[in-house]
């Protein structure tokens, strides 16, 4: 297509050059005649006039064939070396055109990249000496990730739109426990940069808190803070604590002006049920204290009459006995839940089953000096504990376990039973009397010499745990085994969510803090200040219509000119049907990975959710839009949203290269392609291009989503359909 563009018009030419040679040639030669010689000229000419549009054609041929191999490489190679030095220009990262065979254009390509190199080395030197003058504030940003990393509270910060601007991992656990899909999300639907917090707060609450806030700055208050209860879809019960945001630019003398504000969140769901409950405890026995007491009454004014009849007296002593022992019974009742109660109140934390296990096995090993081995954990279980107390009740069962049987090894197992943990602290051979585990049990804790004011019985009732002894005849071993309480699964956290140390960077954008959300129509707003949703579909096939089904759907985030990947969706579907083994080595997912995943319809919510507000992005956008098209009957979701498609963008930056396949384009920006053909994978690589792009079509000036769109529909590629 775009050789055919480049030689038409010089063809063209010459054959309209060489045809007009032709004619003045025969023109010429017909006027050197008489006039019988012109007319036998003319009879001569005419037969022959096939022959001389031949020779025409062969000339034209000839020079399109000189053409083609001398001319067109050169003019081409003009252009597409100027593209590729646009993108090189731009890139942030040092990049290098890629070499040639043609001496004339290598020579070129030389001179670029070592211009390249040159402007490489001066930009590594700005960015030394920027990084020594920024130490400081790098630092103290470092400072600031890491503080809010390891809070125990959930904070989100917005900008004064709601947009949220900085959250911490905390957050991003709360959020993925109100999530009506936390398996498929984890979340990030509702929660991440530049997401709203309306997702999950009703608008006019928050404005409600926020004009006190501001009220308040107004007065001049101290702690300018304001206080609500909320419960979200899910049903839970959220506690709300809002603070000022102000700008520190604002001139000291009149009231701060408010630029966003904070939010630390505490879930009270349990706490609020466990109050319901007392309060429901106390008033059931006041219901029931009543009716008794009221009966006693009666009984007791009847019996003061001093001719009541022995019998009728009898009567009357047996209500007062039922009485007193139904109110005992009351009373006991409302005192065993309370007693449990005020065990099970302890404050206890969630920690991970297994990293538990692995602290419990190194403590017994150095304290008792004999090996300690995990004969198995299950990765997935969370436990609620007071890790101390409990590691204490541990290894004080290990020492006297090797002190008074001279064990050589211990081991430790934990396993799900029923809705608790199950954990068994395991050992061969001897076993021991029911006496022998009660006294263990009830006597005060010695470890190491050192006297413990409790014991395990009381560390057990601290938990509301439960402990006692097994043996395993066949493997001749003998265990302690323990049920402990599991975190609830609004408090259960996901190990990915714990691992914030690199993470810190994608959980913050204060440049948000600017940012106008509906300052215009989308299509009038600048390409750098949207934020994109970027995804790729694996598929059972090519044909949307003909029944091909998705298997896989990747997408990531990308904000304020930055790509979130830790705020990234990825999910396996069933497709309902069989996946052609003509496709496995290229998406590389087999029957057996998609068997028990999800269906579509269950998945779409969730993206849909997920893309909410943004704008779609995708390489060959067409292909994957026409699925989710044809999702929309099925699952009555409808993806309105612009759609941006990188194919047609690189096609609208780059008319002069030959390829615009997303290797091909990662490649000339320079872009790793690293999971190619897995839909995360592709939806990555295709941001990170998207992020390339945007630089270029500002300096074609394309600067809003309206005109990008209207830039890519002129393509050729636009043409394509599926």
């Amino acid at each position: 297509m775009r050789n055919r563009r480049l030689l038409l018009l010089p063809l063209v030419l010459v054959a309209l050059v060489l045809a007009l040679w032709l004619a003045l040639t025969l023109g010429m030669v017909q006027l050197t005649l008489d006039e019988p010689g012109r007319v036998q000229f003319a009879e001569l000419l005419t037969p022959r006039i096939s022959l001389l549009v031949l020779a025409w054609l062969i000339g034209v041929l000839a020079v399109m064939g000189a053409l083609m191999k001398w001319w067109v490489p050169r003019v081409a190679a003009l252009p597409e070396l100027a593209e590729q030095t646009r993108a090189l220009v731009n890139a942030t990262e040092p990049l290098q055109l890629k070499t040639h065979p043609a001496a004339e254009r290598q020579a070129l390509i030389e001179a670029i990249n070592d211009l390249a190199t040159q402007r490489d080395g001066l930009r590594g030197d700005v960015a030394a000496q920027v990084a020594q003058a920024s130490a400081s504030v790098r630092q103290e940003r470092n400072r600031l990730a890491a503080l809010m990393a390891e809070l125990t509270q959930s904070v989100v910060v917005c900008n004064r739109d709601g947009r949220i601007l900085l959250y911490n991992n905390r957050a991003r656990m709360q959020f993925r426990a109100l999530s009506s899909a936390p398996q498929l999300t984890g979340g990030a639907e509702l929660i991440g940069i530049g997401r709203s917090i309306y997702a999950v707060f009703d608008k006019k609450l928050v404005e409600h808190a926020l004009e006190t806030v501001q009220q308040r700055l107004a007065r001049g208050a101290q702690h300018p803070a304001a206080q609500f209860v909320t419960s979200t879809r899910g049903g839970q019960l959220l506690r709300v604590q809002m603070a000022p945001v102000t700008d520190t630019a604002q001139d000291a003398a009149g009231p701060p002006e408010l630029s966003g504000f904070l939010l630390m969140l505490d879930n009270i769901t349990r706490s609020f049920d466990e109050q319901t409950a007392r309060d429901r405890l106390l008033y059931g026995l006041i219901e029931k204290s009543r009716s008794s007491l009221a009966s006693t009454q009666a009984a007791v004014e009847m019996l003061g009459y001093d001719d009541l009849e022995p019998a009728m007296r009898e009567r009357f002593l047996a209500v007062l006995r039922d009485e007193a022992a139904t109110m005992k019974a009351h009373i006991d009742e409302v005192a065993h839940k309370s007693s449990r109660n005020l065990h099970t109140r302890w404050p206890l934390d969630d920690i991970r089953g297994l990293e538990f296990v692995d602290v419990a096995a190194k403590q017994i090993e150095a304290q008792c000096r004999l090996p300690v081995t995990i004969e198995a954990a299950d990765p997935a279980l969370w436990l609620r504990l007071d890790s101390f107390s409990m590691l204490q009740a541990l290894t004080y069962l290990g020492e006297r376990l090797a002190g008074e049987f001279q064990l050589r090894t211990l081991a430790l197992r934990l396993a799900p039973q029923g809705g608790r943990a199950q954990l068994d602290l395991v050992w061969t051979g001897h076993a021991m009397s029911t006496e022998t585990v009660m006294s263990w049990e009830l006597d005060p804790m010695r470890i190491g010499g050192e006297a413990s004011p409790m014991s395990v019985r009381e560390v057990l009732d601290r938990h509301d745990a439960e402990m006692w002894f097994e043996r395993d005849r066949v493997r001749h071993q003998a265990f302690f085994r323990f049920l402990l309480p599991l975190a609830s699964a609004q408090d259960e956290l996901d190990m990915d969510m714990v691992q914030a140390v690199e993470s810190r960077p994608e959980f913050f954008d204060f440049d948000l803090f600017g940012a106008a959300a509906g300052a215009g129509e989308l299509d009038e707003r600048p390409l750098g200040e949207l934020t994109y949703t970027v995804f790729d579909t694996e598929t059972t096939g090519l044909s949307p219509s003909g029944g091909d089904e998705i298997i896989q759907i990747g997408a990531a985030r990308v904000v304020n000119g930055r790509l979130l990947r830790q705020e990234s969706f990825e999910q396996l579907v069933d497709p309902g049907r069989d996946i052609p083994a003509a496709g496995i080595p290229i998406h590389g997912i087999t029957p057996e990975m998609v068997a028990g995943q999800p269906r579509i319809e269950e998945v779409i919510p969730a993206f849909h959710q997920y893309a909410q507000d943004t704008v779609l992005v995708a390489h060959n956008a067409a292909f994957d839009m026409k699925f989710l098209q044809l999702l929309e009957q099925r699952t009555g979701l409808a993806f309105h949203q612009p759609v941006l498609d990188t194919l047609l963008l690189s096609a609208a930056v780059h008319p002069n290269q030959e390829s615009h396949r997303l290797e091909a384009i990662a490649e000339r920006f320079g872009v790793t392609v690293l999971g190619r053909h897995t839909a995360l994978g592709d939806a990555l690589v295709t941001a990170e291009i998207l992020i390339k792009l945007i630089p270029l079509l500002r300096d074609m000036g394309i600067t809003t989503l309206g005109q990008a769109r209207a830039a890519a529909q002129k393509t050729y590629y636009a043409r394509l359909k599926y």
